[in-house]
């Protein structure tokens, strides 16, 4: 696992997160959002709406881990997609999710 992900569940530990396709929309959609990630197995409509509605409201959007992983670092079963609400944990996740890229 990547260490942008281990920064989403100490995030989550901390009430920074919001999971799941309709809290993620609606933390979006409330400018609450600092930050969405999309697992990669997540349908390419999922991907599609959030990577459109990121650009729409000026969020950071990150395609990383798959549901299963998503799901673990939240607490859940399995996740598609979460948005980071807490901007210090966003700034650190961006960094770290950035480095893990290269």
């Amino acid at each position: 696992m990547n260490k942008g992900l281990s920064m989403v569940g100490l995030a989550t530990r901390a009430r920074g997160t919001v999971s799941g396709e309709f809290a993620t929309e609606k933390a979006i959609k409330e400018k609450k959002a600092k930050l969405v990630i999309v697992a990669t197995d997540a349908s390419d409509n999922t991907k599609k709406l959030f990577k459109n509605k990121c650009e729409f409201y000026n969020v950071p959007f990150f395609i990383v881990g798959n549901k299963e992983e998503l799901g673990k670092v939240t607490g859940s079963v399995m996740r598609a997609s979460l948005a980071v609400t807490d901007g210090r944990f966003s700034e650190n996740i961006i960094e770290k999710l950035k480095q893990d890229e290269i």
